[in-house]
């Protein structure tokens, strides 16, 4: 069975990705992939490498690949988020019914910092929305 290689190959990096055109027509047959742009997801730059121009396929493909990824790091932030959720509930048991007195005393102190920064953002921004829908 012969799998069809895609025409570029995106290398994810911290803010984006390196992306690479892929050629398997050649008369050796192998997989040559050539370094085409650096993407930046945060600002949306993308920067043609070694001074070539980019092809409009070229620019729709690496601008469809910045959508796909911008949407797949946005959901796995949310998931995070419902993880944190969970880990504070999971917290709230351990020192409920599993923690020693040394333990909490240990953590307390970090923990009411974190949580009451965390409650004065939330409460802030939820009356942030509430006066705006008015």
């Amino acid at each position: 069975m012969v799998v069809a290689l895609p025409d570029y190959y995106f290398r994810v990096r911290e803010n984006g990705a390196v992306v690479f055109r892929v050629d398997t027509e050649n008369r050796q047959r192998r997989i040559d992939m050539e370094q085409i742009a650096v993407l930046n997801i945060r600002n949306g730059e993308i920067k043609p490498h070694g001074g070539r121009e980019l092809s409009k396929t070229d620019l729709k493909r690496i601008r469809q690949w910045m959508k796909e990824r911008s949407a797949v790091l946005a959901a796995r932030d949310i998931d995070d988020i419902f993880r944190a959720t969970d880990h504070l509930n999971l917290t709230t048991q351990w020192a409920q019914s599993k923690a020693t007195p040394e333990q909490l005393e240990e953590v307390t102190d970090a923990l009411l910092m974190a949580m009451h920064d965390l409650r004065t953002v939330l409460v802030r921004k939820k009356a942030e929305r509430l006066t705006k829908g008015k």
